[in-house]
């Protein structure tokens, strides 16, 4: 049978969605912390749950438990998740919601992702469908330098230079409430979705040493299976397929600890160290997705 896009499949429910969205279009320091829309939340819900096969599971839940259980104490926690697909945060979220756990349950309310401003300025169907869930917005540095790269000229570039500082750090500081608020944070490393034969898209930023520096714990969470499949730039184009999904948590991590014993572990003269730290965690995520493909084939 013909698979159908994301637009194809579920363009019926376009309507609705653009008639309840309320998501901002233009991103700027002063709307870079975005709370759910309950409106649109349950057509998203809709998209996973008429694709995730029964088979789909958490795995390591007693992990999700004692990050939870350690949030609940005070500690500041950090979510980081492999990302194949724009419905890798919406399946994650149901999963727990759903998972008859009440400390995922509650997990799942405390999540506020990290997400790039594309998901908002790109397509107002993509930002309806984005805005279902609570985000702190980001100007990423691949967008910046891409966009200062493609300036007309040097102030234009400095403008857009600027921008990104002034939206950034009303991020940086967005996140910080969530943190004192008992709230924890989930990124995607790579900041962008993987694309086979690109293996660069797999690579972690190195921005993501920073998060780790502010962060008391983390768990690292690898992603199998995937409702969308990407086929070119155009969200909307992703094919949608029944898919048996698994979210699988490592065990809780010190982040303080975690981040020195790594440093101190590279020579003097390692160039670029931050990097190959993040490139380290993303090892990481990758044998823990290997493991869980073994048990799970």
């Amino acid at each position: 049978m013909e698979r159908k896009t994301l637009r194809e499949a579920y363009g019926a429910h376009f309507a609705k969605l653009k008639e309840f969205s309320t998501a901002d279009a233009k991103i700027t320091e002063e709307n870079t912390y975005q709370t759910a829309n309950l409106k649109t939340r349950p057509i998203m819900d809709k998209v996973v749950s008429d694709n995730l096969l029964p088979e789909s599971h958490l795995e390591g839940v007693e992990n999700f438990e004692d990050f939870y259980d350690q949030v609940k104490n005070g500690k500041h926690g950090l979510i980081l998740v492999e990302h194949y697909s724009n419905t890798d945060l919406p399946a994650f979220l149901y999963m727990l919601e759903h998972s008859g756990n009440e400390k995922l349950v509650d997990l799942a309310k405390r999540t506020v992702a990290i997400a790039g401003m594309k998901l908002n300025e790109a397509d107002p169907y993509v930002r309806a469908f984005a805005e279902s869930y609570t985000r702190v917005i980001i100007y990423p540095t691949r967008s910046r330098i891409n966009n200062e790269q493609n300036a007309e000229d040097k102030e234009q570039a400095m403008q857009e230079e600027l921008k990104a500082r002034k939206i950034n750090l009303s991020a940086m500081r967005a996140m910080d409430k969530c943190k004192r608020r008992g709230e924890v944070i989930l990124v995607f490393p790579s900041g962008t979705r993987y694309r086979p034969g690109k293996p660069e898209t797999k690579r972690g930023l190195r921005e993501i040493d920073s998060y780790l520096r502010l962060f008391d714990i983390v768990i690292l969470v690898s992603v199998h299976g995937s409702i969308l499949e990407i086929q070119d730039e155009d969200m909307l184009n992703d094919l949608v397929c029944q898919t048996k999904q698994i979210f699988a948590a490592s065990k809780v991590i010190e982040c303080k600890p975690f981040r020195k014993n790594f440093m101190e572990s590279l020579p003097e003269d390692t160039e670029d160290p931050k990097q190959k730290f993040i490139d380290y965690v993303m090892s990481l995520l990758d044998e823990q997705h290997k493991l869980i493909e073994e048990k799970n084939s």
